[in-house]
């Protein structure tokens, strides 16, 4: 306290030492002994015209006084010039009030020189306070213009970082320019960025610059939460480090001999999301700025848009090399493939096209490639090839492949069997892509194959009628002679006979041979199919189930009836007797119904039952291998009638046969 008090006294001493040594003070002291002396003196005469001028030479003494406080007030401000003020006052006084006759008019002047005083002291304090105020706003101007210019460096590190990052595409490459630059403008001595893995457990040195490459393998790789990067990625927050190489926290020797002292350490972040951090650090101290924290955070930010710009960079890349390799398969496979491929457009015009497609229709490719399909088909090719574009167009199911012919250079006919499909762009239709395979020569396979079961089928028929016939003409007319034989035999017995048992036997066994034979003769070729045709043919097969096997059949007839060819209706009655016969075998059903509907384009015919049902495979095809012959040998004369059959069944709710014939 002695010591304090000892500095205190010392400071005035010190000002007024530092006063009496100005030269401005001894010259006040000079004009204050001249005036003094004026005022006091006997006047000099004929100097000043005071009369003149209608004033007393006093008065013009006093007047005389401004210019001390006026003085003291330009060179020591203020106080100068009220301690001025006050010293005049003090020399004026005397002789205003002892001295002067005219006393009233002496004060007066004396106040009117204080009030003078105290404006022109008033008017220099607001003129000095004015010019402090314009001092201090050229200050903050000029720390305001630094600030700006710093705001500005930063932006265009900022902007460079940026730019770097956005622009080079080599990751590791624009990581580099980024510390570096980051490292110059932060006037910095290192920099590292730590990546976070996929799996989001660990953070992977990226880049550095700035130090050492063995404290750079030193810290590769770090755990979330271990060490001070650690800690960042896992709380999302920046932290600063006063002494990085001492900190508690450490869990890396080599950065203790890197010498790392201040560090400053952000996270890197993506939408919120740590994807890794960025450090920065000096060997000696060093105070981060909360300006530069904020910068950093920024960069941060820049630096996880660039990890996130090259992650979509690199799947953008492995997709354009997946894209590039599935369009080189599917071009090997278009051009290589055994069916003939072909695009157009929506008028027709070919696109594009395979060797396959050239072949087919006999044009080399290059000149199909000029073409349009109009000149591969007839009208009525164009005009399923409408029919099929609309629908596509329109988005209606469609039954594919569809049979279609073509014209070939030569001008003979192809049957091709066609799958058509539209190729659109942003949900619009731009073409029509083929693909075709020439089945010309399995078509005429299927017609010579159908006309070879025609005609087995015509001689079975022919066999069945012949053997019918014979059974009609010649087994049954010989057995009706047995049979009367045999009457006669036991009519004719005198005496007759003890016993007449096994000759009675012997005569109903033959009636039942008899009845056998008509029947079988008649399931061989029912004369009634050859006399009165298809469906009175159908009501005997029904009547015949119903009489011999207690099945009720019903036949219903819808529309108006038509006779077909001989050949079809043998066809159909064969089938409907196939499907009774199913049921009679295999369906234990009591009731069966056969329905035949005759419209304007088809005749369709319906056999269905009451009885188990059965499990159908997936193809018809595949009923020969379940031992379904009978219906595998409906579906082939279904083929031979072009027509369609459909078989529907379900354990225990029976089974439906329907078949459509077209007219």
């Amino acid at each position: 306290m002695a010591t304090e008090g000892r500095v205190m006294s010392a400071q005035p001493r010190g000002k007024i030492l530092s006063t009496l040594l100005n030269f401005h003070f001894w010259i006040l002291l000079a004009i204050f002994i001249i005036l003094t002396l004026l005022h006091y003196s006997t006047p000099i005469g004929g100097l000043i015209p005071y009369e003149e001028l209608g004033l007393t030479r006093h008065t013009v003494d006093r007047v005389l006084f401004l210019i001390p406080i006026v003085y003291s007030a330009i060179i020591f401000g203020v106080r100068g010039g009220m301690a001025c003020l006050v010293i005049s006052i003090a020399i004026m006084l005397p002789r205003a009030l002892v001295v002067n006759s005219s006393r009233t008019d002496a004060i007066i002047e004396v106040v009117g020189i204080a009030i003078v005083g105290l404006l022109v002291n008033g008017w220099f304090d607001t003129l000095q306070k004015e010019q402090k105020r314009h001092r201090q706003t050229i200050k903050e101007l000029e720390r305001t213009q630094e600030e700006l210019l710093l705001d500005e460096r930063r932006l265009a590190a900022l902007n460079s970082i940026s730019h770097s990052l956005s622009r080079i595409l080599d990751l590791r490459q624009a990581l580099d320019k980024a510390l570096e630059k980051i490292v110059e403008v932060m006037n910095l001595d290192m920099a590292l960025v730590f990546v976070l893995t996929k799996a989001g457990d660990e953070l992977n040195l990226k880049a550095y610059h700035g130090v050492s490459d063995e404290f750079a393998e030193g810290v590769r790789w770090m755990g979330v939460g271990e060490g001070l990067n650690g800690r960042v990625a896992l709380t999302g927050e920046p932290l600063i480090v006063e002494d990085a190489a001492h900190d508690p926290r450490l869990t890396r020797e080599v950065v203790a001999k890197e010498r790392v002292a201040a560090q400053l350490i952000v996270p890197v972040k993506l939408r919120d999301k740590v994807t890794g951090t960025l450090a920065v650090g000096t060997r000696g101290q060093r105070h981060f700025t909360p300006d530069e924290i904020e910068m950093l955070m920024a960069i941060g930010d820049e630096i996880g848009v660039a990890l996130e710009n090259s992650r979509l960079y690199r799947e953008q890349l492995f997709m354009a090399e997946q894209l590039r390799q599935s369009e080189q398969s599917y071009r090997e496979l278009f051009e290589k493939a055994h069916d003939a491929i072909w695009v157009h457009d929506l008028d027709g015009n070919v696109l594009t096209a395979n060797e396959a497609a050239a072949q087919l229709v006999g044009y080399r490719f290059e000149e199909l490639l000029n073409m349009n399909v109009k000149s591969f088909l007839d009208d009525e090719g164009l005009k399923i090839a409408k029919e099929v574009g609309q629908k596509l167009l329109s988005k209606e199911t469609m039954t594919q492949p569809y049979e279609q012919k073509l014209i070939k250079r030569d001008g003979s006919e192809a049957s091709l069997m066609l799958t058509t499909s539209l190729l659109t762009r942003d949900g619009k239709a731009q073409a029509f892509q083929h693909i075709a395979r020439d089945v010309t020569d399995q078509k005429r396979m299927n017609e010579n194959l159908r006309f070879y079961v025609q005609q087995i089928t015509r001689a079975q028929e022919e066999e069945r009628k012949r053997i019918a016939r014979e059974l009609h003409d010649d087994t049954a007319q010989q057995l009706i002679v047995l049979s009367r034989q045999l009457d006669r035999l036991m009519s004719a017995q005198t005496p007759p006979m003890q016993d007449m048992t096994p000759l009675e036997k012997l005569s109903e066994r033959v009636d039942a041979i008899l009845d056998g034979v008509r029947r079988f003769s008649q399931d061989l070729r029912p004369s009634v199919l050859d006399d009165l045709g298809l469906i009175p043919a159908l009501e005997w097969l029904a009547s015949d189930m119903t009489e011999h096997f207690n099945i009720s059949v019903g036949v219903e007839i819808i529309g108006t009836e038509r006779r077909f060819p001989p050949e079809k209706e043998m066809l159909l009655f064969r089938i409907v007797q196939e499907a009774l016969s199913n049921v009679r075998k295999h369906s234990g059903a009591q009731r069966a119904w056969v329905i035949i509907e005759f419209t304007d384009k088809k005749t369709i015919l319906t056999v269905k039952d009451s009885g188990k049902g059965f499990q159908l495979p997936e193809r018809l095809s595949d009923l020969t291998g379940v031992a379904k012959l009978g219906l595998a040998g409906m579906a082939e004369r279904v083929k031979l009638l072009s027509g369609e059959l459909r078989i529907s069944s379900e354990l225990g709710k029976g089974t439906t046969v329907i078949v459509e014939v077209p007219v």
